[in-house]
């Protein structure tokens, strides 16, 4: 199984072997940033808020490609009690997710950051919620092994599927250490890469008609599923196509989404 990195070491590749249950329940637990009203020593000030709210979001991001990153484990092996335990860490990112967005408007409206200091408190807010949604794939993934696992068949991986299953977890690791460093070449360069992702969905659904013919139901059936894994693989890519978007604005200023089509 392969656990999250921490995102302290994410540049490191140190691996965090705690697990994902441990990181989950210390993300439950209430986290607040202080705010200028509470007591801290010195204070806090807007800097220190919106450094402190971004590193949150780093390490939001490193549980979620951790569970991407399970899930594909309990698929590869069929391994309905991984998959359900990856399900369960579901709800933890639901509650941070909230938690980062609520942070984000009392800055905001405490602290009316301008500049850079907006820009970077935009990029978190968008991002917060893509991170989110990157944990809920991998959730439906899980969801499929679990069904996998009660067919009476051993289905078949298509190459294009297990391609997939091991650029786009490496694609997430590249986009956190360029969020992390604000790598806009890296970032321009994901952006680029990510047609290579979609052909590689394409390819495996044409594997999958091909070897599904005259096959039986429950062959049909896990075949379905896999097309399904595939497209929540494409749909992750395509999260990661629109961070790196985000992190050229964050870095640039420049908003690049669409730009191809306003040429």
């Amino acid at each position: 199984m392969t656990f999250p990195l921490d995102s302290d070491n994410i540049l490191f590749g140190i691996p965090n072997t705690e697990g994902l249950l441990a990181d989950s329940e210390r993300m439950a637990e209430p986290s607040r940033i202080k705010l200028p009203d509470d007591p801290a020593p010195g204070g806090w000030t807007a800097q220190k808020q919106i450094d402190a709210i971004k590193r949150r979001m780093i390490r939001q991001g490193t549980l979620a490609i951790g569970m991407l990153e399970a899930s594909l484990d309990a698929l590869w092996s069929i391994d309905a009690e991984v998959a359900m335990h990856v399900r369960e860490q579901d709800s933890a990112i639901d509650t941070e997710e909230v938690r980062i967005e609520e942070e984000c408007y009392q800055i905001l409206a405490l602290q009316q950051p301008v500049a850079r200091d907006f820009r970077v408190l935009a990029f978190v807010l968008k991002v917060n919620h893509d991170i989110e949604r990157v944990a809920d794939h991998a959730s439906s993934i899980s969801k499929v092994a679990m069904k996998l696992a009660a067919l009476p068949v051993v289905p078949k991986f298509p190459t294009g599927l297990r391609e997939l299953g091991e650029r786009v977890p490496a694609t997430c690791h590249k986009l956190l250490r360029a969020m992390l460093e604000e790598d806009v070449a890296s970032a321009r360069q994901i952006v680029l890469d990510d047609k290579l992702l979609d052909n590689l969905d394409k390819g495996s659904f044409s594997e999958l008609t091909k070897s599904l013919a005259h096959k039986g139901e429950d062959d049909i059936a896990a075949g379905l599923l896999l097309y399904r894994v595939g497209r929540e693989l494409e749909r992750v890519g395509d999260l990661m196509k629109n961070i790196a978007e985000d992190v050229v604005y964050l870095g640039t200023g420049e908003i690049v989404r669409h730009a191809k089509h306003q040429k």
